[in-house]
């Protein structure tokens, strides 16, 4: 009998690194190789890219949700006024505003007007969102106070309006063109509701990143607003921001409480919760689509060791009759094995990082070989494919790719190690 030797000894890498370079001749073995190993390559490059898009692509809609929406909406509940008419304005809004801002986690609070109106210009229409709001609130907002694209100056807002690139695109309008504003619930007169009608200057045009805020969406100074829309002393709702958005709903009751008893509240979580999970569905179901094809990937491995174990059968019985344990016999095909998973997870790690980093080159070569149109913004909502790639995305795929060539090597190598020397040389 030989001597004991630890595991993974030298010569069981020596006589691993030899099989794994079988010439063709040798029955094909590297062929079965390199096709494992690109197998493997593609799909843990498949595996990053996905979760890196999937990722940037949740990162990016909550971002333009977060960043030209409040976190919270507080609005009253409807009421009759003194003469029988429905109302849901705050006409407090300021002592409101105030209590809100007591409230710790809020950074900001704001009172509000909203109105849906036609935009004219020209003989181009438009439905837009009216939001009345001051220049200092507005400045709060990241993605209109420093979006992705302006035209002209935010500074200059109170001396018009701020409108969203779409709402300019579908206008024909820019910068320095006096638009009108039609709506329905106008001037009351003897013969009824006139509609109003009154003309603005553009002052600054954004581009929040977000297809329908940019092609809807209409910024007027909060004290236009309230006379634009009769709500004199009045606003609509307050929409309220806090410092950690994701944690908003443990605010609810503070806000509840400094709100007042007619107060009810919206959080950005009701109104995308959806969109959310329809994203965390998604998500899981596409880890799972990626995970079945690492799995199938892997499963070349086996094929290539089982040709290898059969083309070996002589070596195997001749290293067994030499006093090669079955411990060694295992330990060499699985080093064959995993080697193969090995190179061809970094290989796919690599391939995947540069898909995550160089995504913007690489979709404007798609989009450019296509002939444009690849990427449509008003179905996808964002103009453009995001990914981010995290730390987490691809410890994921590297322990899924390293753990399946693993476990799907043992099974081919413990056949390799209970072969039978005798057998195996019956017929040499």
């Amino acid at each position: 009998m030989s001597k004991s030797v630890p595991p993974f000894s030298q010569y069981e890498w020596m006589i691993a690194w030899r099989y794994l370079r079988a010439k063709r001749s040798e029955g094909g073995v590297s062929v079965m190789t390199w096709i494992s190993l690109i197998g493997i390559t593609l799909a843990v490059f498949a595996l990053i890219a996905t979760l890196s898009v999937r990722s940037g692509f949740r990162s990016e809609i909550v971002d333009t949700i977060l960043g030209a929406n409040a976190h919270v909406t507080v609005y009253n509940m409807p009421a009759a006024d003194e003469f029988g008419k429905i109302q849901r304005t705050i006409p407090n809004f300021d002592e409101v505003v105030d209590n809100i801002r007591t409230v710790q986690g809020v950074t900001r609070a704001a009172p509000l007007i909203k109105g849906q109106v036609m935009a004219n210009f020209e003989g181009e229409n438009a439905g837009v969102q009216v939001y009345g709001i001051s220049y200092d609130n507005l400045l709060t907002l990241p993605r209109i106070a420093n979006p992705e694209d302006h035209e002209g100056s935010i500074k200059d807002f109170a001396q018009g309006i701020a409108i969203g690139s779409g709402v300019a695109r579908e206008l024909n309008a820019t910068v320095g063109d006096k638009i009108k504003l039609i709506s329905p619930d106008g001037v009351k007169t003897a013969f009824g509701t006139s509609p109003r009608v009154k003309s603005y200057f553009i002052t600054y045009i954004f581009t929040a990143g977000r297809y329908d805020i940019d092609k809807t969406r209409v910024y007027m100074p909060f004290d236009e607003a309230q006379s634009y829309f009769n709500r004199e002393n009045a606003a609509d709702e307050i929409e309220v921001m806090v410092d950690i958005p994701d944690n908003v709903d443990t605010l609810s009751n503070d806000l509840y409480q400094a709100a007042g008893p007619r107060s009810q509240l919206w959080t950005w979580k009701n109104a995308s919760n959806n969109f959310l999970r329809a994203l965390e569905i998604e998500d899981n179901v596409m880890f799972i689509i990626m995970a079945i094809l690492v799995l199938i990937a892997t499963m070349n491995i086996v094929s290539g060791l089982i040709m290898l174990v059969k083309n070996k059968g002589r070596d195997i019985g001749i290293l067994r009759t030499m006093g090669l344990t079955e411990g060694s016999v295992m330990r060499i095909f699985f080093i064959c094995g995993s080697f193969t998973g090995i190179i061809g997870t970094i290989f796919g790690v690599i391939l995947g990082c540069l898909f995550a980093i160089y995504i913007d080159p690489i979709f404007s070569f798609i989009n450019y070989v296509a002939g444009g149109g690849v990427w449509d913004p008003s179905i996808r909502g964002i103009y453009s494919i995001p990914a981010e790639l995290h730390l987490r995305d691809v410890i994921k795929a590297v322990s899924l790719s390293l753990g399946l060539s693993f476990v799907i090597t043992i099974f081919p190598a413990r056949r390799a190690a209970r072969m039978n020397p005798v057998e195996a040389l019956r017929y040499e």
